[in-house]
C-alpha cells in the first residue's frame, strides 16, 4: 500500500533561469528611469530568485537573475543600491504607485 513511503524529492523550481532578455530588461529600466533600487526576492517552490527594480515614481518591473549575489552584481555594476526584501519590505512608494494604478488605469 505504501502510506508510509517518503515521497521522491522533487526540484525546488521548475522555473527557468535568468537569460540574456531579462537582464536586458532591467537595465534599460535603469537606464529610463530615475532613482531606481532593486530588492531581491527570494527563491520559492516556484520560481527562481528574481530582482524587483522600483523607480522613484513607485513604478516597478520584476524578471529573473542568478541568485542573490547575482542580483547585487547587477546593482553593483549599475550603480544602483540594492535591498533584500524579506528583511526591507518593499517600499510604500510602490503601494502607492499601484493604487494609482488601479483607481485610473487609462493613464498607464
Amino acid at each position: 500500500m505504501g502510506l508510509f513511503r517518503r515521497k521522491k524529492a522533487r526540484p525546488v523550481s521548475q522555473d527557468r533561469g535568468a537569460d540574456r532578455g531579462d537582464l536586458g530588461h532591467l537595465e534599460n529600466f535603469v537606464r529610463t528611469r530615475r532613482g531606481v533600487e532593486a530588492y531581491i526576492e527570494p527563491r520559492t517552490t516556484m520560481t527562481e530568485t528574481t530582482v524587483m527594480l522600483i523607480a522613484d515614481d513607485g513604478e516597478w518591473t520584476r524578471r529573473r537573475i542568478d541568485g542573490p549575489d547575482g542580483a547585487r552584481r547587477f546593482a553593483h555594476r549599475l550603480g544602483i543600491p540594492v535591498y533584500d526584501v524579506s528583511l526591507m519590505g518593499y517600499p510604500q512608494r510602490m503601494r502607492d504607485y499601484n493604487e494609482r494604478r488601479k483607481r485610473r488605469p487609462e493613464l498607464f
